[in-house]
């Protein structure tokens, strides 16, 4: 009887520790964390792999955390929009992923009085689990009211024009800023990116107005440069076609006086060796060829030489003599 006493004991105990065990094994996935309190307060943090609490002596501590759930919705199969839904819940994983908060669009007010609506994402990651569940009741929440006024803040600096060319510049800022404040609560922000800017109808208006003067303007300046240089180009042209012909020109004016030269040259060597005066001999002629022309007309009838051309024509006998005496001597 006794015997069964024992077993009965023995056997309730190994069961009890087998709970006991069982209950206090904790199995945390990869990049997972939990935050384990002792009697209520912290104790350790355990992450991936098995790990084991004493159950009774230790919790794992439930955070608050923020859900966000995106649906589909729309008429008759087809879809119009999107619904987001925000849950709040307390969750006992520390997630140590990075994480994308995305927050709803807001509106902005900029530093020349211009109301925008930004929508804007955050990339976030835990670094340090215990200053997460521990410095700040609510992360989510608190790292979206931080963006959100920081992003008030940085906005109410710029102008219009300056927030829509500095998307990138407003990024790098705002992602500074969070870091340094996150910092305390064991979070890195790695990045924040602005998904749009939206500014009111009228001033969409306005921008596309400006766009479009702003293209026409372009198109009339490509135009104006392309006349420009086409009219440079044409004058060159010609003016390359100038120096071309003038030098043509003056090439056959220089071989003709050449050849002209020459046969001077020749007739005045000839008359020489008659012992003649070639000069007398191109005087006489010129003469020629002049009266020439002056006949030449059907009204010319009466030709008047003057006293000083008698001389000249008394030297054409004087031609012919050397004519004659250069053919004796061929």
């Amino acid at each position: 009887m006794e015997t069964i006493i024992w077993g009965t004991i023995v056997l309730l105990i190994t069961i009890f520790a087998v709970l006991f065990v069982k209950k206090g094994i904790r199995i945390i996935p990869q990049a997972e964390a939990r935050i384990v309190e002792r009697l209520g307060k912290y104790h350790r943090t355990i992450y991936s792999g098995v790990n084991y609490i004493v159950p009774g002596l230790d919790k794992i501590k439930k955070i608050p955390w923020v859900i966000i759930e995106e649906t589909e919705y729309g008429a008759e199969g087809r879809r119009t929009g999107i619904r987001t839904k925000i849950r709040h819940v307390y969750t006992e994983k520390v997630d140590l992923r990075e994480q994308v908060l995305d927050f709803p669009a807001q509106n902005v007010i900029t530093k020349d009085n211009v109301t925008l609506e930004i929508d804007a994402l955050l990339f976030f990651q835990i670094i340090e689990p215990k200053k997460a569940a521990y410095e700040i009741d609510n992360l989510p929440t608190a790292i979206e009211k931080l963006t959100q006024t920081s992003l008030r803040s940085l906005i109410g600096e710029l102008e219009l024009d300056e927030t829509l060319a500095s998307r990138e510049i407003i990024n790098q800022k705002l992602t500074a800023s969070l870091d340094d404040i996150a910092d305390k609560w064991g979070v890195k922000i790695n990045r924040v990116e602005i998904q749009d800017i939206l500014p009111p109808d009228g001033i969409k208006d306005a921008m596309k107005k400006q766009m479009e003067a702003e293209r026409s303007r372009r198109a009339a300046i490509l135009e104006a440069e392309g006349e420009k240089k086409s009219s440079i180009l044409t004058a060159e042209g010609k003016a390359r076609s100038v120096v071309l012909n003038a030098e043509a020109e003056a090439e056959a004016r220089l071989r003709v006086a050449e050849a002209e030269a020459n046969a001077i040259k020749k007739v005045a060597d000839a008359i020489k060796g008659n012992k003649g005066d070639p000069a007398t001999y191109l005087i006489a002629v010129k003469y020629i060829e002049a009266l020439q022309t002056m006949v030449s007309g059907q009204d010319n009838k009466v030709i008047y030489i003057p006293y000083e051309a008698t001389g000249i024509l008394s030297s054409i006998g004087s031609i012919k003599e050397m004519l004659t005496g250069t053919e004796k001597k061929k």
